[in-house]
């Protein structure tokens, strides 16, 4: 596979791997896994991409004036707020990159003021766009920094003449002197105000703020292997913990008896809701709240669960969780994990409390970066 070059790489630092062939990286991310994990069990060949360019379905590009007075827009330099222009990124989606060239034309020829975050001053803060890899859906989140958004009707008019392929529109505000991307508050411009994709068969609805995993081919391997590693028999009861808006659980659903789902975002657990009425699935229950209160909770009623899928964030999973979890003995856990680290330091925890490793399996979900995901299957 021809190596392909950036010309912001080294400023950049949303890659860290690039100036490495692809084999070269997944061969650099294996030796990292088996010296971490296979302490605890036989890591597997890490599954890499056919093609492991444009793959991100969510674009995030933030908005400044250079010193010369142009908008210029891009990413965050690495531990700092200086704007690196990007004009084509390869790991985003090469239709919303598109449009955010687009978007940076609009702000010049409507005369906007680009947020300016020393002063308070200005309008346009960053730029979303969000694609279905299956669905072609398009959604463009315009976040500024007041809710009064001027000549809104014909910005949109002119951007949806441009790109005819754009489904909804949302202006989110963001008025906080903080580093988030989002606001609270979306005003939806044109069309539903979310988008749809298909994900391993499941239909799954996509609001601007809803988790959904970045790399949607790379996530069907995933959850495709979260199923086969759980080898289910279709009479468990599993408890699908940090659900975010409910995927894992959802496509375990059609394998089981029962689902519980444990989210505490309260947008993620409506979305879940949503999703699972779109797919007509009855199985599944979801609450809102703390996953390791909820598994003490159900221990203390001397319920039964049978498998916990946990996809914790990068920090892993907290003690609490942990002593809940072996309070609520699951026969089974599978483990998703994005931080290798994190993940090596929770299954000395689940070693020490009567839980083995039966294999451990690396996926490449963020080529070209140093993050690599890993599915491990425990049994009690």
């Amino acid at each position: 596979m021809e190596k392909k070059t950036c010309p912001v790489y080294k400023k950049c630092g949303g890659c860290q791997l690039l100036h490495l062939s692809y084999q070269e990286q997944l061969a650099k991310k294996q030796k990292e896994m088996s010296k971490l994990l296979s302490g605890f069990g036989k890591v597997e060949k890490i599954i890499g991409m056919e093609n492991p360019y444009y793959y991100r379905n969510k674009i995030h590009s933030a908005f400044s004036v250079d010193r010369k007075g142009k908008v210029v827009n891009g990413i965050y330099e690495e531990n700092s707020h200086k704007v690196v222009p990007v004009s084509a990124c390869l790991l985003e989606n090469q239709v919303g990159s598109t449009i955010v060239s687009t978007i940076g034309e609009l702000i010049k020829s409507f005369k906007m003021k680009v947020y300016n975050e020393d002063s308070g001053y200005g309008l346009i803060r960053h730029v979303m766009v969000r694609t279905g890899y299956h669905s072609g859906e398009v959604m463009v989140v315009i976040i500024t920094a007041s809710p009064i958004f001027p000549s809104k009707r014909n910005f949109v008019d002119a951007l949806l003449k441009k790109h005819p392929e754009i489904t909804t529109v949302i202006h989110n505000v963001n008025e906080r002197h903080t580093s988030m991307v989002l606001g609270k508050t979306n005003h939806v411009l044109y069309g539903k105000g979310y988008i749809t994709d298909t994900l391993c068969g499941m239909k799954f609805r996509i609001s601007p703020n809803s988790f959904y995993q970045v790399n949607p081919l790379q996530t069907e391997v995933l959850y495709g292997k979260v199923m086969e590693f759980a080898k289910f028999s279709g009479k468990e009861i599993v408890l699908d913990a940090y659900a975010g808006t409910g995927t894992i659980g959802m496509i375990a659903s059609q394998y089981v008896e029962r689902v519980i789902s444990v989210e505490l975002n309260s947008e993620a657990v409506r979305d879940a809701i949503a999703n699972a009425k779109e797919n007509q699935i009855r199985n599944i229950s979801f609450y809102k709240q703390d996953a390791g209160v909820f598994m003490t909770m159900l221990a203390e009623k001397g319920e039964k669960v049978d498998v916990v899928i946990t996809d914790p964030p990068r920090s892993g999973c907290s003690r609490e969780f942990l002593d809940s979890l072996f309070r609520l003995a699951p026969k089974k856990v599978v483990y998703v994990s994005c931080g290798p680290d994190t993940l090596a330091r929770d299954l000395a925890i689940f070693k020490k409390n009567g839980y083995k490793v039966k294999i451990i399996q690396p996926v490449d979900m963020f080529c070209h970066t140093n993050h690599v995901e890993n599915i491990v299957l425990l049994t009690r």
